[in-house]
């Protein structure tokens, strides 16, 4: 007996693999706490250095990496709270622009958990972060 493949069973069988390990390395949640007596969080930090002449913007990305996608874009001088690192790649938490949004962070959590809202959050690169408190 012959077996036939259609153009559908064909693209299940070799793309959405493909897709869905895409898919599950592409988002690295930022993670908080780790400490009975200290913030959340272990600092402020302030978007700077950004290129006036170019897109005048930071990206804010699912992952530590340049390739990662873009989720969001910062604009010189918004505030964030710094979480997470790695490498040179600063996992981030920020309230939505014009927004006074208390994020959750300014207490102790005793656990290193994945961060799961009020606010925004995302990563993004050291080189355009400089820390204004902590």
């Amino acid at each position: 007996m012959k077996q036939s493949f259609s153009l559908l069973s064909l693209t299940a069988l070799f793309l959405f693999p493909l897709m869905s390990s895409a898919c599950a390395q592409s988002l690295l949640p930022v993670e908080i706490g780790g400490d009975t007596e200290l913030d959340a969080c272990a600092s402020q930090g302030r978007i700077v250095r950004l290129d006036p002449n170019g897109d005048n913007f930071l990206s804010v990305r699912t992952g530590p990496g340049s390739k990662r996608q873009e989720i969001d874009r910062l604009s010189a001088g918004a505030l964030v709270t710094i979480c997470d690192k790695r490498g040179r790649w600063l996992g981030i938490i920020y309230a939505a622009p014009g927004t006074t949004t208390d994020c959750g962070v300014s207490s102790p959590a005793p656990a290193r958990l994945p961060y799961d809202g009020p606010c925004r959050s995302g990563w993004v690169h050291e080189g355009f972060v400089v820390v204004v408190a902590g």
